[in-house]
């Protein structure tokens, strides 16, 4: 089985699982595009060391760039950087490395600990 996602003005609305059969012959009148995406694809990168697809596993909310043919997340927080290699957002500062569990404050744009 293969994954799709209903892309409509750019923003993915569902992801389904289905045969390509399925989705080659099935009709939609609804507004939109069937892209398929790959599960197991992330920064993309494929989990199980197949060819990535479109750079990210599909997720409701998420948009599609056709001309870097990309699923992107949606962007967390303003102060996030999308990284133009794996097409996810990044944090402006590195995560600490120090064994703490920390949370995101975009209000300081650092990283606080979580107590």
């Amino acid at each position: 089985m293969t994954h799709f996602a209903k892309v409509v003005d750019s923003i993915v609305e569902k992801v389904i699982r289905a045969e390509a059969e399925f989705i080659d012959t099935f009709v939609d009148d609804s507004p939109g595009t069937w892209i398929q995406t790959s599960y197991n694809t992330r920064g993309g990168v494929h989990l199980l060391g197949d060819t990535p697809l479109r750079k990210n596993y599909a997720g409701v909310g998420y948009s599609y760039d056709e001309a870097l043919d990309a699923f992107i997340p949606p962007k967390r927080y303003h102060s996030w950087i999308l990284n133009e290699e794996t097409y996810l957002w990044e944090a402006p500062v590195a995560y600490p490395v120090d064994g703490k569990d920390y949370t995101w404050d975009e209000a300081t744009v650092n990283w606080v600990v979580i107590e």
